[in-house]
């Protein structure tokens, strides 16, 4: 009596599309069997095979293009979206994002004080602790095609002698804005990292299992490279990809 296959329903789809790209069977570029068929080659349901396709996304083995189906991922392919990153400073004084893209909040972000942990506090040069004006937010674009998750952190003491001592500073990036008209030349640098979502970000941002983020903080700096404020984003890692103009 053959021994039963205990190995789970996506992983055993998941190794023979894995397979069929790595021997040639399903050349770069051209799409695979559809949700449909698998489902029924394999006799489970399209929640399954969509676990399975999202461990060869993961993978980097295969991207899913919105309405057209599932392709092999060339090692040279772009990505769906690439990422303009920067900050613009444009000659009416406002400061927008390089991507150009129109953001906005899925819901209206608040001041809140939260105390700065150690890897924040850190890169903005304050002790750990000390209180800072975060804001939150669940941002889209692209009539919600396109999703970020996007955080300011202002410390307190940046603030003293200056009328948000009292009130709170706006969010970024009208707070770049705010420091300019307080006499700051500003200037920014980024930190970019990969590493897997939480829960409740893997579900704002709609990331299929084993997808991970792009991890992104930015440090706006004042005169004397003094850190000013942070934003931090999360993106989707599975399909885009950053930009930087020198």
């Amino acid at each position: 009596m053959p021994a039963r296959n205990t190995t789970p329903k996506y992983r055993q789809i998941a190794d023979h599309l894995r397979e069929g790209i790595l021997n040639g069977d399903y050349p770069t570029g051209q799409p695979l069997p559809s949700e449909e068929s698998l489902a029924k080659q394999f006799g489970v349901t399209r929640p399954t095979v969509r676990q399975a396709v999202a461990e060869l996304r993961a993978n980097g083995l295969v991207e899913v293009l919105m309405g057209r189906g599932m392709f092999v991922r060339s090692p040279h392919g772009r990505p769906a979206l690439t990422r303009p990153r920067g900050v613009r400073h444009g000659a009416d004084g406002r400061f927008t994002e390089a991507d150009g893209l129109r953001w906005e909040n899925a819901e209206e972000p608040t001041a809140t004080r939260t105390d700065a942990p150690l890897a924040l506090a850190d890169l903005l040069s304050v002790p750990p602790g000390e209180p800072l004006f975060t804001y939150q937010a669940l941002q889209t674009a692209d009539r919600g095609r396109v999703r970020q998750l996007q955080a300011t952190y202002v410390p307190f003491s940046v603030l003293v002698g200056t009328k948000y001592e009292e009130q709170a500073p706006p969010p970024a990036p009208q707070l770049y804005e705010a420091l300019s008209e307080l006499g700051y030349e500003l200037n920014f640098t980024e930190y970019v990292r990969t590493r897997m979502p939480l829960p409740d970000q893997a579900l704002s941002l709609r990331l299929p299992e084993g997808v991970p983020l792009l991890h992104i903080l930015r440090v706006a700096r004042g005169d004397g490279s003094k850190p000013l404020a942070l934003e931090e984003f999360h993106l989707p890692g599975d399909d885009t990809e950053l930009m930087y103009r020198p």
